[in-house]
């Protein structure tokens, strides 16, 4: 066992992967004994949720214990700044750096791009070798490393985050760190080495499918090496390794996804929850959280003890023995009590709220208190934004297309210049009617009781309203302008 008294941390962050995504909890629909291992040697969370149903908040929740709102990044417009953490905000980075931690950000960013002030070195990261944007090709990638722009020449995305992983790891033997390593895997562009998505094509998967089973194994040994380059170091028995995904699985099916004239493909399995990324349905929310620290946690414990993105900073900054004083108010707990097997007294109410462009508590929000949830669903037809039956006008309308067109670009080329466009506004629309859940004895969201219990349905719903009103009078004090008017 280490003698050093100040764990490492190394935080895994997948991109669009559920529970049902890990060979243990899919009856062995994907290959991955590694996270399998992890889920054997440490603390599964089998109640832990993002903070939001798409990437950028969700990861501003993860990076600074608070709701995405406040910090300003309400969605993942990165062309709008609309992904950017304020910068009176501290990160996850900031404390770690602030207690001589070194600290490093490889893989995707999401946070803040297009202007140096928001990007990982300015927000706490030593070292960043990865992207700003949203997405990557897998093949044809470009990273920064640093301040330098790197051209791939062919190598696999995942494979060179894990070699880069490595590297990290093997460069700070002596000093302790925090590396989060934040693989692509599985978003989209569905590119897999081509023997690992012919396992999955002959056992009768689709061709997205495979693809993405393909990517998530691929992941998955990446993640076995960066274990066995700790262990190589004498590092495993002290470093805290959590591994989560920033949302859950995306199941939508655009068509510039889909060959010409190919069927739209089969979702893939997700432990029987409802909804997927986007919504505030469990299958969009609830995303797996590993833990694994065999000098300060027991090992192969499930744990049904509510859990949220928020909590991690304050937990992990318990757990190291580092003080977050100084900052903004946290909204998350610190859990390290509970993961050592205590249970809560009370477990706090937890929200969430998310929609395209302009937040609105009216559409996609959600709370939960205890066994029950509320949730206000999202307004019908306001998932696909480029319909022109949702804008104000035809011109708003062909505005938002060609917002679209224009941000693909940018992910496909950093080196793109594109002007930013006004945000489209949409229809002011009816809300649909509050749904009420009893997760205890319903976990698939498929009874509405909504009807049955109006009293519970107006308390809860007050509380949510108020909630939001505090987020959104947080998020509107941002006094930076790039942040100002949304």
């Amino acid at each position: 066992m280490s003698t050093r008294k100040r764990p490492n941390v190394l935080l895994i962050v997948a991109d669009d992967m559920g529970y049902g995504d890990f060979g243990v909890f899919s009856e062995g629909r994907v290959r991955t004994p590694q996270l399998d291992r992890l889920v054997g040697e440490g603390i599964c969370l089998q109640q832990h949720y993002s903070a939001s149903p798409i990437c950028s908040p969700a990861r501003a929740g993860l990076l600074t214990g608070r709701y995405p709102h406040r910090t300003g990044a309400i969605t993942q417009h990165d062309m709008f700044g609309l992904d950017r953490i304020a910068r009176r905000e501290q990160t996850i980075a900031d404390v770690f750096r602030r207690a001589d931690y070194a600290t490093a950000l490889i893989g995707k960013w999401h946070n803040g791009s297009l202007d140096g002030r928001f990007e990982p070195n300015e927000r706490g990261f030593d070292e960043f070798v990865g992207f700003c944007g949203g997405w990557s090709d897998y093949y044809d990638w470009h990273l920064r490393y640093n301040q330098r722009l790197i051209k791939g020449s062919g190598e696999y995305l995942t494979d060179v985050l894990t070699d880069r992983a490595c590297d990290y790891i093997k460069r700070h033997n002596d000093d302790p760190f925090f590396l989060m390593l934040a693989y692509t895997a599985p978003h989209s562009p569905f590119q897999a080495p081509q023997h690992l998505v012919e396992y999955y094509l002959d056992r009768g998967f689709d061709r997205i499918t495979a693809t993405t089973y393909a990517m998530i194994e691929a992941m998955d040994a990446g993640i076995g090496r960066v274990l066995d380059q700790l262990n190589a170091a004498g590092l495993d028995e002290n470093t805290i390794v959590l591994f989560t995904s920033d949302n859950g699985p995306a199941f939508f099916n655009p068509p510039f996804m889909l060959d010409p004239g190919e069927a739209p493909f089969n979702e893939r399995f997700n432990s029987g929850m409802r909804g997927s990324k986007g919504w505030v349905y469990e299958g969009g929310i609830r995303v797996p959280m590993v833990v694994r620290w065999p000098a300060g946690l027991p090992p192969n414990v499930l744990n049904d003890n509510l859990a949220h993105f928020t909590d991690w900073l304050p937990t992990l900054a318990s757990m190291c023995d580092i003080d977050v004083c100084g900052g903004l108010p946290l909204d998350g707990h610190d859990l390290s009590a509970q993961l050592r097997g205590e249970t809560p007294r009370e477990m706090p109410r937890r929200f969430w709220q998310w929609n395209f462009f302009y937040p609105d508590i009216s559409s996609n929000a959600a709370m939960r208190d205890g066994n029950w949830k509320i949730v206000q669903p999202m307004i019908a037809g306001t998932r696909f934004y480029a319909n022109e039956e949702l804008y104000v006008s035809p011109a708003d309308a062909a505005q938002a297309a060609a917002f679209i067109e224009a941000d693909i670009k940018h992910k496909e080329n950093p080196y793109s210049v594109v002007d930013l466009l006004p945000v489209p506004r949409l229809r002011n629309f009816v809300a649909e009617e509050p749904e009420l859940y009893d997760l205890s004895v319903d976990p698939g969201e498929k009874n509405d009781l909504a009807k049955d219990r109006p009293d519970r349905v107006r308390k809860v719903l007050g509380e949510l309203e108020t909630w939001f009103a505090g987020v959104e009078e947080d998020r509107r004090s941002i006094d930076d302008p790039l942040h100002a008017g949304y």
